[in-house]
């Protein structure tokens, strides 16, 4: 005789309304695919975009800027048509390849003014005297040895300025050398001691200063890309959590903190006025996040930071235009828009950003992210006002062109997207009753 309910062979799988067990859960390997590609693909693009920028900085020089300045005002020696200020010029130019180094020859007038502005990395300067000081070497009438100078310029990088310094020095070094060889050889070294022909073998001292002196709280010339990572940082998470939280409070999310659960009534309201609200709160939470900000880095850690009420304004607008573009990211993308965002801002403009590997020094495919990743654009900006004496020139200029044309692109991209969406009647998918 039968009844109503019949035994259940415990190996064919859970009862009706039964809790599944993890391990069987674990075994459906269709659960496995979108994790584990998302996951694969998440950590070979990111592994592939960080190291690959920053592991051949030398190898993938391209045209990195440095003044040359031929000061040198001394007759050339007997037999020469050049003074050796030119000779040593020349040979600077000439000792790296075109490709790798841009050796720009100006005056010390408009050198001052490029390390002021950020155009150049560093500089190598010819004394007005260095022809007559060499001269005096041979006759022995010199008290010191002739110097070449080699001017830093921190604002642009601790890496950049070193590898200008690097450069610089190691041109200083053979020209030097150069210059001894030449020395050596002449009538004037002829019987001398061994002493005075070790000095003239070696006759050009290399003199290390800084061209243009940034702030000691200033982390090297680094507290500019820290900033703007947070000024980014900060938009891209509060857009995110307001996109979040909207989606909570108009009942197209569930909400779940620890063991508690909510869902709330769905409100009716389509796709183009949610970003409006969403966006709406991004401007206001990014007034509060972008003065917080201020207030921990200079109010509470001493940043060096003039021109505060223009940084505070190009902070603020640099972090609503993040948060703006993160929210019409995610109203295009739908659920995977917070991963296509963080590509977007974060992974592939850290490593273009030029903010501590110089865009000279990386390969060309950073170099052409450089030129609309948002992060160096803000970084730009930051520089020029931290350390630049906020100079258009300096990268302000460009901050402030880039950031407009962000704002534009964020707002037309959002809405032209909701709006289609809305046309189409493609209406966000209402959760079912609890």
């Amino acid at each position: 005789m039968t009844t109503g309910s019949t035994a259940r062979d415990p190996g064919t799988g859970p009862a009706p309304g039964a809790p599944a067990s993890a391990g069987r859960v674990l075994g459906r390997w269709k659960l496995w695919i979108v994790p584990a590609a998302l996951s694969a693909l998440v950590a070979l693009v990111l592994s592939l975009l960080y190291m690959g920028g920053i592991l051949t900085p030398t190898g993938s020089l391209h045209r990195l800027p440095i003044a040359l300045v031929d000061a040198d005002t001394g007759a050339p020696p007997p037999g020469r048509d050049e003074n050796l200020g030119a000779r040593v010029s020349a040979a600077v130019v000439s000792s790296t390849p075109d490709d790798q180094v841009r050796w720009r020859r100006m005056s010390q007038g408009r050198m001052r003014g490029e390390l002021a502005s950020g155009k150049v990395f560093g500089a190598l300067v010819i004394p007005s005297g260095f022809t007559a000081d060499v001269g005096r070497l041979t006759t022995g009438e010199a008290t010191e040895r002739p110097a070449l100078t080699v001017l830093t310029n921190p604002g642009m990088g601790s890496l950049g300025s070193s590898l200008a310094q690097r450069i610089t020095q190691r041109a200083a070094n053979e020209a030097s050398a150069s210059i001894g060889r030449e020395l050596t050889g002449s009538q004037a070294a002829a019987g001398q001691p061994p002493g005075f022909r070790l000095l003239l073998a070696d006759p050009v001292a290399v003199q290390v200063k800084v061209g243009h002196p940034i702030g000691g709280h200033s982390g090297l010339g680094l507290s500019a890309f820290y900033y703007t990572l947070l000024l980014v940082l900060a938009g891209f998470i509060s857009a995110n959590v307001v996109h979040n939280g909207v989606d909570t409070s108009l009942g197209y999310a569930d909400s779940e903190i620890g063991p508690w659960h909510t869902r709330r009534p769905t409100v009716p309201i389509d796709r183009t006025r949610t970003l409006l609200v969403k966006m709406g709160m991004t401007a206001g939470l990014s007034v509060l996040t972008t003065t917080l900000i201020m207030v921990a880095t200079i109010g509470v850690l001493g940043m060096d930071a003039p021109h505060l009420v223009l940084l505070w304004l190009f902070s603020f607008c640099a972090c609503l235009t993040v948060g703006l573009g993160v929210q019409a990211v995610n109203a295009a993308f739908g659920g995977i828009g917070q991963l296509v965002a963080m590509f977007v801002f974060i992974a592939l403009a850290l490593p273009s950003s030029g903010a501590t590997v110089p865009l000279e020094a990386v390969p060309g495919f950073y170099r052409f992210l450089g030129t609309f990743e948002p992060i160096r654009q803000v970084a730009d900006g930051v520089r020029a006002i931290l350390y630049f004496d906020a100079r258009g020139d300096a990268g302000l200029a460009r901050g402030w062109t880039m950031i407009a044309v962000g704002f534009v692109v964020a707002l037309v991209f959002g809405f032209a997207m909701t709006r289609y969406y809305d046309r189409k009647g493609l209406h966000r998918m209402v959760p079912q009753p609890g």
